[in-house]
């Protein structure tokens, strides 16, 4: 028995609508995503920094890159800063260069934390009697270039390395930091995490493993805290030139540090998860919204690239 025509084209016509629902409701996402990129670039949010310019802002891995230009951001708005790395040389460079410039006071702790014996417990003691307002979690280690797992070069200390550099560390640090910022009611967390803790990086599996957990640890610290007076927020750049990144260029996806944490630092507030830089958005809209197998493609393709331009110069040379 045939079904009616009418109830065939009640049937088509349903579809039609459910069709037109969910296609309307992507558009609708993907456009408040682009609104919220434009709004990085036209938004001055940097007013919620000032309940906290007469504490003290603690940079991990302060000495370059990332780092150093939320220490320098900072700085410029009237903040003290603490510069944690593990070259006293490189932090008195940077603390005397921010000392003449922005006109603020400025401490050094050194800390190699690749190393983790010891580190807490010296970083601990340098802290102490601070008023401690912002902590930026930034420091971080990468591969030498994307490889398959079991061809990484020292597989055994580089596991451990990733792991008390991306991992430990932002949890020990955050440890150390957030009791007397739930104390004083008032505290920002900024977790420097990576796009390819979003998005599994084949070839650099170890470093986006490590990224994914910064990303899960620092958005769940953020909900358990909101509560209690305190700003978590969660960085997830794309590429930037910088020494670990190993670019020398800036272009309109690869921004200089200075470039990325200006708007960054303007997302405060308005997002607690957040690409930082308008390109990276735009980019994490491609990873999110285009076909899984094209983004893993385009990832792969990327990545042996990379590998081989790296192998090749290693056997030149």
């Amino acid at each position: 028995m045939e079904a009616p025509a009418s109830f065939l084209f009640f049937r088509a016509d349903l579809f039609y609508w459910i069709g037109v629902l969910v296609g309307g409701y992507y558009v609708y996402k993907v456009l408040s995503e682009l609104v919220g990129i434009i709004r990085l670039r036209l938004v001055d949010n940097l007013a919620v920094l000032g309940p906290y310019l007469n504490t003290w802002a603690v940079i991990t891995g302060a000495t370059d890159g990332i780092g150093k230009a939320y220490a320098e951001a900072l700085a410029r708005r009237g903040m003290k800063v603490a510069l944690i790395s593990r070259s006293q040389e490189k932090l008195d460079k940077v603390a005397s260069e921010i000392k003449d410039k922005f006109k603020v006071e400025t401490k050094t702790i050194v800390a190699d934390f690749g190393n983790r014996e010891n580190i807490y417990s010296n970083i601990k003691a340098g802290l102490e009697g601070l008023e401690i307002g912002i902590l930026v979690n930034n420091v971080g280690a990468s591969y030498d270039y994307p490889e398959y797992f079991l061809e990484i070069p020292d597989l055994d200390n580089k596991i451990d390395m990733l792991i008390n550099i991306n991992i430990i560390s932002m949890c020990k640090m955050t440890q150390l930091v957030l009791p007397r910022m739930v104390e004083r009611s008032k505290g920002i967390i900024i977790n420097v995490s990576s796009m390819s803790g979003v998005i599994p990086f084949p070839f650099l599996n170890l470093y986006s493993a490590s990224k994914a957990f910064q990303s899960f640890f620092s958005q769940a610290l953020g909900v358990e805290y909101k509560d209690k007076g305190i700003l978590v927020q969660t960085v997830q750049p794309y590429f930037v030139v910088t020494k670990l990144s190993k670019l020398r260029r800036t272009s309109f996806f690869k921004p200089s540090p200075e470039q990325y944490v200006k708007y960054a630092l303007n997302s405060l507030s308005l997002e607690t998860v957040t690409s930082g830089y308008p390109s990276h958005a735009i980019a994490m809209l491609f990873f999110k919204h285009f076909p899984t197998w094209l983004v893993r493609k385009a990832i792969i393709n990327t990545f042996l690239k990379t590998r081989m331009h790296f192998l090749k110069k290693l056997k030149e040379n």
